[in-house]
């Protein structure tokens, strides 16, 4: 897993209808991209993360020149 500040991060629900929660990552904290990741949720709050298995990354470039 590798991301950059800017990037989304996307910790998929667990059960069934469970939301998944978006974060932005505001700090690597790990080298060359990798976690730990400093992150802010949509409603303020931080955090630092190490994401698991249920989680992705949304790189903020990858939705250019759509």
């Amino acid at each position: 897993m590798h991301a950059v500040e800017g990037d989304q991060l996307v910790q998929h629900g667990r059960v069934v209808g469970q939301q998944d929660k978006i974060a932005e990552i505001v700090e690597v904290m790990g080298t060359e991209g990798t976690p730990p990741y400093r992150v802010r949720f949509q409603d303020g709050h931080e955090a630092v993360c190490s994401p698991g298995p249920d989680s992705e990354i949304r790189h903020k470039d990858a939705g250019q020149g759509q």
